[in-house]
């Protein structure tokens, strides 16, 4: 099942928000970012649909622009939150079918 999910940025970058989606094998759908340059941006989301969101996190993690940050590092912290969110909801889910 696909969910449509949001990221707010952490500042430092031209980007506010990153809205994405990533089916239940781990790919991404849909990627749209809000504000900043649009071009670069259609680009970057363009590449990395299609494509597992842990080669994205690998990938991008790290990237440097306008300080210690970027648009494609806000893109892997937001499907590094992504994943993080999944997991604690399979965690949650499992220790209550124990309980």
């Amino acid at each position: 099942m696909e969910t449509i999910e949001s990221f707010r940025t952490s500042g430092g970058t031209c980007c506010r928000q990153i809205i994405y989606s990533v089916d239940d094998k781990g790919i991404l759908t849909t990627c749209k970012f809000i504000h900043g340059c649009s071009g670069n941006q259609q680009g970057l989301a363009r590449l990395c649909i299609g494509r597992k969101i842990d080669e994205i996190i690998e990938s991008l993690k790290g990237i440097p622009c306008k300080g210690n940050t970027s648009c494609p590092d806000q893109l892997s912290r937001a499907l590094e939150s992504y994943k993080k969110k999944k997991a604690d909801e399979a965690a949650a889910a499992a220790a209550e079918a124990t309980a």
